[in-house]
């Protein structure tokens, strides 16, 4: 309905002003001077529960128990001044017991107030509920023994050591007074039978015996880390008791017990004080008492520690923050009360009317803390109280209606009549007052449902210039019942006549909340609930159900009577996703379709998986959804959980959330109000997953007034998240433009990203606009989103902001630390990263000493990169032993040092033996391994590398074995045709076997028969290859390679390569182009003449392998770049052919000549 029709009449209504008066008038308040309190007394004594009233005369007092009056007799009567006087209280074993909760009533002709609550006890003791446990200690160790008993009051508990009472003066022994006594550094003397005692003012027990038996200590280690043995509990108290918190810890050496808060606020100094070894104590509790408590047991100058933690929740009795006022009013007006109270629990607000409680009806309305009363009546004239109780008591507060009466008013509106227009209109009209119609100022229109208790009464004030009003925000098919009101400067009229009238039907507003449940492979029941009245808008008398699969578009659509809420689907396909709707009618017309609720059938093989557990939901309040399922008894099948899933309509799924076998509820929480859910549940086994249940509800609003009228809040802005550590974010959001003394409340939700397992999501709850979120994990990133909640409204949630936790400081240290001495005054230190590092390692410290400055604790240091996992340390000192150790550290922190390495420098003549012995010895590679470790990845690498090399030159080789095939075959046709045109050179052919046999001959001289050869070369200026051709043909290579001086050391004797001689036969053709080398040796007796080819017969030269001394020299065809420098080659352009002079070469080794044409 529209807001601006809700409202009652204020500003119009100035008459009602001129007739208020202070609440007071001069008349004398009823009031209590004495109230009854909570008494504890025993079994046949007497007791006095006073009661003082002041106010007008004569004032009547009436006690009332649980409500009920009480009866007087010879035991229980009522003083002069109204006192309650029982001779002799019963207990509960007699026929009438007196325990109870008692009130006085007092009355005078202004009204009737209610005394406070008092409570009427018996004192008891119950038997005990834990003895004392037998325990056996070594000298040296702690002993605890605890009892516990329940008695009113509560009891003193003392202890005894073999029937006698235990000396408390020893420093090593403590009592609690929840019943504990702990004994620390127990000896012999301690030996004995332990019990406690519990006393009262009327009771005393003894437990039952415990022996405590001392051993000889034996040897323990010289470190044990802490241990509790015996941790704070969880703890309720009220306000100005005393809270004990225990702490018990042990461990080699003495640990030290500290206390702290969780939300890191100071304890209180004054009222909180250790007793014993590690006791907190908290005396005169007070609400900021309130909160966790941790109690850290440390090993004194370690960082090893262990800690428990309890919760204090402080209770407190209500109170009051507003009361309400006494009131003065002219009939027909309008009362409001005003009444907020505060404690802990939440104080629930109820009204009394000259002490008895009112309920609402049309009239008389009760909102949250307000009380309003419509067309006040003289009747209304009465004493109201405001009673706000919890479970630590209750308070009242009074006020007084004071109604004034007025003789010159109009009478009441006529003849009102009430006609229907649609389903959410109805047209009123009347006649005017038939006395002092001509003073009327205003009418006001009164309408409210006629079903129903506690329905609210609507207003709407017009003008007095018409008799016609059109009401248009009325529910369908609904009854209203309609009354008027006219009213004048003085005074209103009384009420008109009443009347009823009923508004159209319409279509249903919503559609049944569907649920689906598989009994076998090809079959699902469907089942939904009626559609809530204020939803109906009328007689439902269709249903219509449509259902398909999910990857096919036709649609099979039924349509039930509106009795029926249950359908039996079958012969549907296994192992299909099958997609299912509803919609209602009324005999208006068909309502919108529900959105499709998906459901999965069983696989045909799934036989024995668990049936589909019986389903219910309930809305809890607003935003929390109460799950309830029961398992079918006749399912044989093996259940090892359950999987809950659940999303809101329209959007993604959340879940699964798993479930114990044992457990058969679950509250989905943080929920959005005035939503539809889907949620389904299945049983789970280790064989398959079960049949599952579908069922939709929705969330109600949060208000009771109607949500339209009052919009939600608006979420907390600028959220805002930082990282404190590796387990904790802070979070902090903008407070909203609302009033100060509004009391507003947040929630915040938390969650990692990606997170699968909705049960794992996290709910805080603060006052405050910022919160600490702890106990996260590390290096993870999570999402953070907050909502606040102000008078039951509730604001959607904020944006989402994403945060990382930081990463854990390393845990370990390096691993595979290895030094190797390098040199006479240098070492390399080498390691590996710590295992399991979630984060990049930013630094390495190295620490290393000789042995005696690391008795007097200086440390050299030396930081790497993060990258880097080698370092060399050099001018250290021969002869020292030096002691080396590593840590690694991230952007948090600094990890623990690895074990420390020993390196003995040798002495400086030792250590040059040893290196020079190293160096000669090729077979000492391995301890150049040490240098560098290898990972699986960089040896992978290297064997691939050289897989694909191998490769390559496999590849070479046969390509020049396929290219020499050729060229043989290429020479021999230039060959015939050089006979043609140069018929010598076939003699020259003819010998060529003799001249190689002389070549073989040749190969074999000393470096003496060297010298005598020709320095004259031809080379190759194309540098396609080092052949050397000579006037005997070209010279072969020996298969000489480098060798890596660092491997031959100082070796000065080594082998000289054996020269060849190759004697070569040339063909001359005129016009060839020659490129001749000279060497420019001292020994060389010159150029004594050139050498011409034809230019197809140089080019076959060109390569390495068109010969078959190539090949046998394994030359590979590249350029050779060992000692260039030797050589200076010159072209000559040769214009008369020179003479066939035969020319010798000689190959060092360390001289190269390429021949081209």
């Amino acid at each position: 309905m529209a807001s601006s029709r809700r409202i009652f009449p204020r500003g119009m209504l100035l008459w009602a002003a001129l007739l208020s008066f202070p609440g007071s008038l001069c008349i004398s308040d009823l009031l209590f001077v004495k109230e009854p309190q909570d008494v504890i007394v025993s079994r046949k004594d007497g007791v006095v529960l006073d009661c003082l009233a002041h106010g007008d005369p004569p004032i009547t007092v009436r006690w009332m128990k649980n409500g009920i009056k009480v009866s007087e007799n010879d035991r229980v009567s009522t003083l002069y001044n109204g006192s309650l006087y029982i001779r002799e209280v019963e207990g509960k074993k007699a026929e009438q017991s007196d325990e109870g909760f008692y009130q006085c009533l007092a009355m005078n002709k202004h009204g009737a107030v209610l005394s406070q609550r008092a409570h009427l006890s018996l004192t008891s003791m119950s038997a005990f509920e834990e003895q004392p446990v037998s325990v056996e200690v070594q000298e040296g160790g702690v002993a605890r023994f605890s009892c516990k008993i329940t008695a009113n009051p509560p009891p003193v508990i003392t202890w005894e050591v073999n029937r006698t009472a235990l000396p408390l003066a020893m420093d090593r022994i403590t009592v609690l007074s929840k019943g504990v006594l702990q004994i620390y550094g127990v000896t012999q003397k301690d030996s004995g039978n332990y019990r406690c005692v519990a006393t009262t003012i009327a009771n005393r027990r003894k437990s039952a015996e415990a022996v405590l038996t001392v051993s000889p200590a034996t040897e323990i280690g010289s470190f044990q880390k802490p241990i509790i043995i015996a941790a704070p509990q969880n703890t309720t108290t009220s306000l100005h008791q005393t809270v004990t918190l225990e702490c018990m810890a042990t461990g080699v050496p003495k640990p030290i017990v500290s206390w702290s808060r969780l939300d890191h606020k100071p304890i209180d100094v004054f009222n909180t004080r250790v007793h014993g070894n590690g006791n907190l104590i908290i005396s005169d509790v007070k609400l900021e008492h309130a909160g966790v408590y941790i109690c850290r047991a440390t090993t004194p100058g370690t960082r090893n520690y262990t800690v428990a933690m309890a919760s204090v929740t402080v209770q407190a009795p209500p109170s009051f923050i507003e009361r309400p006022e006494s009131l003065t009013r002219p009939r027909a007006g309008t009362a409001r009360f005003v009444c907020h109270a505060e404690g802990i629990p939440a104080p629930k607000i109820s009204w009394l009317k000259n002490g008895r409680k009112i309920h609402s009806n049309g009239r008389i309305k009760m909102y949250n803390s307000k009380l309003v009363i419509n067309q006040i009546i003289p009747e209304d004239d009465a004493v109201y109280q405001c009673m706000a109780e919890n479970s630590r008591g209750s308070v009242l507060s009074r006020a007084r209606l004071i109604v004034i009466m007025s003789e010159d008013r109009p009478s009441a509106p006529r003849y009102l009549r009430a006609e229907t227009m649609s389903s959410s209109a109805i047209i009123l009209s009347w006649e005017r007052p038939l006395y002092n119609a001509d003073k009327v100022i205003a009418y006001s229109v009164h309408y409210t449902k006629a079903e129903g208790l506690n329905n609210e009464e609507y207003q709407v004030v017009i003008g007095n210039d018409t008799i016609h009003y059109i009401i248009d925000d009325l529910d369908p098919a609904s009854n209203y019942t309609f009354y008027i009101v006219a009213y004048m400067p003085m005074g209103a009229s009384q009420m008109s006549d009443h009347v009823t009238q009923n508004t159209l039907e319409d279509v249903p507003l919503r559609a049944p909340e569907i649920s689906l449940t598989s009994r076998s492979p090809t079959d699902v029941l469907i089942t939904w609930l009626p559609i809530p009245a204020k939803f109906c808008r009328g007689n439902i008398i269709h249903y219509r159900l449509s259902f398909r699969v999910s990857t096919e578009s036709s649609v099979q659509v039924l349509e039930l009577p509106g009795t029926t809420h249950e359908y039996f689907l079958e012969g549907l396909q296994p192992d299909s996703l099958y997609l299912v709707r509803i919609a209602a009618a009324t005999k208006v017309g068909w309502g919108e379709s529900s959105a499709w609720t998906s459901h999965r059938m069983p696989k045909s093989t799934s036989v024995r998986a668990p049936r589909s557990p019986e389903l219910r939901l309930d809305p809890l309040n607003c935003t929390t959804i109460a799950v309830r399922w029961q398992q079918d008894p006749e399912d044989k099948a093996t259940i090892q959980g359950y999987k809950l899933y659940y999303k809101e309509e329209g959007q993604q799924e959340s879940g699964p959330i798993l479930l114990d076998v044992q457990d058969f509820d679950y509250n989905i929480g943080g929920l959005d109000p005035r939503r539809k859910y889907h949620v389904r549940l299945l049983a789970y086994n280790n064989l398959d997953e079960g049949y599952q249940a579908d069922q939709t509800v929705s969330t109600p609003v949060c208000v009771a007034v109607p949500d339209h009228m009052i919009p939600p809040p608006s979420p907390p802005h600028h959220l805002y998240a930082k990282a404190n550590s590796s387990s904790s974010i802070y979070l902090h959001w903008g407070r909203p433009a609302f009033s100060t003394s509004q009391i507003i409340n947040y929630t915040v939700r938390c969650n990692p990203v990606g997170l699968q397992n909705a049960s794992l999501v996290l709910y805080l709850q603060t006052l405050e606009p910022h919160v600490l979120v702890q106990d996260l994990e590390p290096n993870t990133k999570y999402e953070f989103a907050v909502r606040l909640h102000v008078d039951q409204l509730s604001s959607p949630w904020s944006p989402v902001v994403y945060h990382s936790t930081l990463p854990e400081a390393p845990t370990r240290p390096p691993v595979g630390v290895k030094v190797t001495l390098i040199e006479e005054n240098t070492a390399l230190v080498s390691w590996k990263p710590p295992e399991d590092m979630d984060s990049a390692v930013t630094r390495y410290t190295i620490l290393y000493a000789s042995r005696k400055a690391w008795l007097g604790g200086e440390w050299q240091i030396m930081h790497v990169e993060g990258a880097i996992t080698m370092a060399l340390l050099e001018n250290l000192l021969p002869g020292n032993i030096y002691l080396f150790k590593i840590s690694a550290a991230n952007e948090v922190g600094e990890g623990p040092f690895s074990n420390a390495v020993e390196l003995m420098m040798r002495p400086k003549e030792t250590l040059q033996k040893s290196l020079k012995a190293n160096l000669l010895d090729s077979t000492k590679s391995d301890d150049y391994s040490d240098y560098y470790h290898l990972d699986q990845k960089s040896m992978t690498g290297i064997v691939v590398g050289v897989c694909i090399a191998l490769t390559c030159i496999l590849i070479c080789i046969l390509i020049l074995i396929y290219r020499g095939k050729a060229r043989k075959a290429s020479i021999a046709k230039i060959a015939q045709q050089g006979t043609e045109l140069l018929p010598h050179a076939a003699v020259l052919m003819a010998d060529e076997s003799q001249e190689r046999k002389t070549t073989n001959q040749s190969e074999e001289n000393t470096n003496a028969s060297m010298s005598t050869m020709e320095s004259n070369h031809f080379i190759d200026a194309k540098g396609g290859t080092d052949l050397i051709i000579n006037g005997h043909g070209p010279v072969v290579k020996n298969n000489s390679r480098k060798k890596w001086m660092f491997f031959l050391g100082r070796k000065k004797d080594h082998e000289q390569p054996k020269r060849r001689i190759v004697k070569a036969s040339s063909l001359y053709h005129p016009g060839t182009t020659i490129v001749i080398c000279e060497d420019i040796y001292p020994a060389s007796p010159g150029c004594p003449g050139t050498f011409q080819m034809r230019r197809s017969i140089a080019a076959d030269t060109e390569h390495s392998g068109n010969s078959e001394e190539s090949h046998e020299t394994s030359d590979s065809g590249r350029f050779s770049h060992g000692s260039n420098d030797d050589i200076h080659p010159y072209s000559v352009i040769s214009t008369t052919p020179p003479l066939p002079d035969s020319f010798t070469s000689h190959h060092s080794g360390t001289n190269s000549a390429l021949s081209n044409q």
